[in-house]
């Protein structure tokens, strides 16, 4: 049996250890409500220019009606040879299966896309340590490096974003988007994907592979790739919210988004200061950027909430860990006092 103070020693460090996972609960859940409030401050300005461009489509020929062809660069469709997957994963682990559940999603992502050349860019530590370890880096520019196949397709790692999380900036989103719009106007790509963890609220997230170019329907996500949680992972993040007083859905703004809404769809002939097909040309790059910035700050409240539902399992795996040596303590405790008494009246016995 074991001794009866190394069980103590062993206790106070599980003790210890507990006190981390809940103080880190805490902390991520005190992260997770400014992390939905900082995604639902950004939803107005990305549903107003999404109704903009709408309202800017019917009025301004988007398509050559003699050819059929998209006039503007971003809406142009083409047979996709080289392929640009955006990753966006944590900085940081202790999340439960957060980046792993990404990083497979990449991998399998690649696996589906044989015979292409897939450039990746990893946004966040874990991402940008993954596939380090697996694909050579290289140049945007320069093709057929990286881990080459038989076919000739290469798969390389083109950019890499670390520690710009913590603070999501509207300035990171914009400089991704301008550099990916340049290179798919320049036929450098021929489509663009983005992965990350889609957060609606700590019971309705979900991971999907979204195709940001080309844009195919203004308003409508062209999502490729779809994971779910499942109900077991939905009840224990429900278990670890309400534990931290986090609200289980997110606030309701159906209202408001309706009323924004109406804004493409109203029939209005508006008054532009400049002429339509103008402004479309100019704000679509703006929409780009808004999806991306979208997505951002959504995996960053991903990451909390699992980060949150991690701690918790880590807190009650720690409580049920030190009731059981406490009981393992006591019963060592019980069958020392026992032995010592059977000495004793042994001993008496003998005289």
């Amino acid at each position: 049996m074991a001794n009866i103070l190394d069980i103590r020693r062993r206790i106070r460090s599980v003790t210890n250890t507990r006190q981390i996972t809940k103080a880190m609960k805490m902390v991520s859940a005190a992260k997770l409500r400014r992390a939905q409030d900082r995604a639902l401050a950004a939803r107005p300005f990305a549903q107003m220019l999404t109704n903009v461009l709408k309202s800017l489509v019917s009025r301004a020929e988007v398509y050559d009606p003699e050819t059929g062809q998209p006039r503007h660069p971003l809406l142009a469709q083409r047979a996709e040879r080289n392929v640009l997957l955006i990753v966006v994963t944590g900085d940081k682990g202790l999340a439960g299966a957060f980046n792993t559940n990404i990083l497979k999603a990449a991998m399998r992502f690649i696996e589906s896309k044989a015979g292409k050349n897939i450039e990746i860019e990893a946004v966040g530590r874990k991402s940008r340590d993954f596939f380090r370890r697996r694909f050579a880096a290289a140049e945007p520019r320069v093709r057929n490096h990286g881990e080459e196949n038989r076919d000739g397709s290469s798969i390389t790692v083109v950019g890499e974003k670390i520690g710009v999380l913590n603070k999501v900036e509207y300035s990171l989103a914009n400089d991704i988007a301008q550099r990916v719009i340049a290179r798919y106007g320049h036929c450098d790509i021929d489509a663009v994907y983005l992965l990350f963890n889609e957060f609606k609220s700590v019971i309705a997230q979900r991971l999907v592979v979204e195709q940001i170019l080309p844009i195919e329907q203004i308003g409508e996500p062209t999502v490729r790739h779809v994971e779910e949680l499942s109900e077991e992972e939905r009840e224990r993040a429900a278990e670890a919210a309400i534990g931290a007083g986090v609200g289980l859905r997110s606030p309701d703004t159906r209202a408001i988004d309706e009323a924004a809404a109406r804004f493409g769809t109203a029939q209005v002939d508006y008054i532009y200061e400049q002429p339509p097909a103008e402004l479309f040309k100019g704000l679509l790059p703006k929409y780009v950027g808004v999806q991306i910035f979208r997505a951002l700050l959504e995996s960053v409240a991903a990451e909390h909430a699992a980060r949150m539902t991690a701690m918790d399992a880590a807190t009650n795996n720690a409580t049920d860990m030190i009731d059981s040596l406490t009981l393992a303590m006591n019963r060592a405790r019980q069958a020392k006092i026992t032995k010592e008494i059977i000495e004793i009246v042994s001993g008496a016995a003998a005289l």
